[in-house]
Order: structure tokens, then sequence, then C-alpha cells
């Protein structure tokens, strides 16, 4: 769970036409933030985004979700309230070390023979995984070649992202992360701490580019050998689904590799067939179509 979001206790319950109002007054809520803003959360999993609107309406003091209609299309400020707790992030340096070490040991290897490699973490939130790749790309001696393009729908997240600020005390998880990952030096020689944060080194900043993209509404912007888009289609419903997975195939260049988060797959889309398994246990995909 991401650390803008607490959840409520109890949702409200309702059943027949109440649920049925209820799902109307959501599916307007979503259309006018569409319609006006250009943020579409329409084809989002209904649970989750229901979830997420009741803990605004009360954060805000209201009683209904056309209260939160309301306020939300009159009041900039607002919105963004919600968007913090519509867009998921979660996130951390190495997240599932596993993956990392397995993208150390099975994909470099076939990176090394393009002159300049391009990746897209597409959904990277506070940064903490683009960092992460980084510093893997750097031990490996690719980083100097590769630029990586890091993108998020939400802008305060990527402003957050550019800084490489984290706390000091997520340090002991991220250290054990990048151990467990294939780490080959010492974790801290990658920071700088303070009293209670630390600030990533300015040169693994130096070729990433950090920008605003939506993976629902926008298109492909270049063509890349690894893209990287972990735990973001769990929130999306079957036709989002596949939608963001053929921007993702277009995105994606000859024998590229996809890497999805752990509940993710490519098995029941339409690209199924277009990819073969790096490593099935941790969602690494190569193009052969």
């Amino acid at each position: 769970m991401d650390s803008n979001f607490h959840p409520i206790d109890q949702l409200p319950t309702f059943s027949g036409l109440q649920a049925e109002h209820e799902r109307i007054e959501i599916s307007l809520l979503l259309e006018g933030i569409y319609r006006i803003y250009g943020y579409d959360f329409r084809n989002y999993s209904y649970p989750s985004i229901r979830r997420r609107i009741w803990h605004r309406i009360l954060a805000e003091k209201l009683t209904t979700v056309s209260g939160l209609q309301e306020r939300v299309l009159h009041d900039r400020e607002c919105l963004e309230r919600l968007l913090s707790d519509l867009v998921i992030h979660v996130t951390e340096m190495f997240r599932d070390p596993e993956v990392f070490l397995s993208f150390r040991q099975k994909v470099v290897p076939l990176l090394r023979q393009y002159p300049a490699i391009r990746i897209w973490h597409a959904g990277c939130a506070t940064g903490e995984e683009v960092y992460s790749m980084a510093i893997l790309l750097h031990e490996e001696g690719l980083y100097d070649r590769t630029r990586i393009y890091a993108t998020d729908i939400n802008e305060d997240v990527l402003k957050k992202a550019e800084k490489g600020i984290y706390p000091l005390r997520s340090m002991k998880d991220y250290t054990r992360n990048y151990l467990q990952s294939g780490g080959k030096e010492a974790f801290s020689k990658y920071y700088t701490a303070s009293k209670d944060s630390v600030t990533l080194h300015s040169f693994l900043r130096d070729n990433i580019v950090f920008a605003q993209h939506n993976l629902v509404t926008d298109r492909s912007f270049n063509e890349f050998h690894v893209i990287l888009c972990r735990n973001v289609l769990i929130y999306f419903n079957t036709q989002l689904q596949n939608q963001v997975h053929t921007l993702i195939y277009e995105s994606l260049g000859p024998s590229g590799f996809l890497i999805l988060g752990d509940k993710e797959t490519i098995t029941f889309t339409k690209h199924a067939s277009a990819y073969e398994a790096v490593s099935t246990a941790d969602k690494i995909y190569r193009k052969v179509q």
C-alpha cells in the first residue's frame, strides 16, 4: 500500500437500487474528471477505485460520491488530493530482489551487444526502482551507454523522484534487497546520509529522463530494449490492460524485454504469442514476433 493512502475501516454497504445509483455516481465522477482534466480512470478496477473514492469522500467530510464530484469539478486542489488516492505508488529500491538478480544474470549479458540501450520504466512512482536499475547497470559497466526514461502520471511524485532523496529509515531494507539482487559493492557508496534522509549520488541521475506520461491516454514515444511496467496493470480492468499491453508491444523493439509485476501476466492478452518467457517466476519476457 502506498504511503498516501490509508484504507477506511468499513466501506458503505449498498445493495440493489442503491448500489446501482452509486455505480452511476462513480461513473459520472470519473467521466467528469476525464472530460475536464484529461485523467482517465474509467477503466480502473471498480472495487479498488470505489474504495479510494470513499476514502477521499470521508477525508473531505462529505457523505456522497456526488458531493465529491461537485467539489472536484470546481476545486483543483481537491482534484489533486483525489489523484493522490487514485494513483497507486508502491515501490522500494530493488523491490523483489530476485527479479533484479534474474535481470542481472539473464538479460544483462544480452544487452551487452547493443552500443546504446534504451529502457522505459512505466509508472515509476517516486523513482526507487529506477535508481536501482541505474546502480545495477553501473555495476555491470552498461550505465554509460544507457538512457532510462522514467514516467508517471503524477507530476508530484516525479518531482520527488528527480531529487533522489529517501528516508534513512528505509536503508536497512534497501540494503538487504540490494545484496539479495546480486549487488557487488557496499550499498552505502551510492548515497550520502544526513540526519533522517539519504541523497543518492548525482551520477545516478545523469542518464535518467523523468517525464509525465499517462499509460491510458498517451502514445508510444520511442522504441525500447527494455520496458518495466510492474504492478500497474493489476489496477486496470481487462479492456484497459489489453490497451496498455498494445502500447507496450508497439514500444518494444525486436527481441526487447518486458518485465511485469509479480501478480501480472501476458498469458491472457492478445499479444501473448509474441513473447517467450525468460523467467516465468520473475515475469521477464522477450519479444519474439
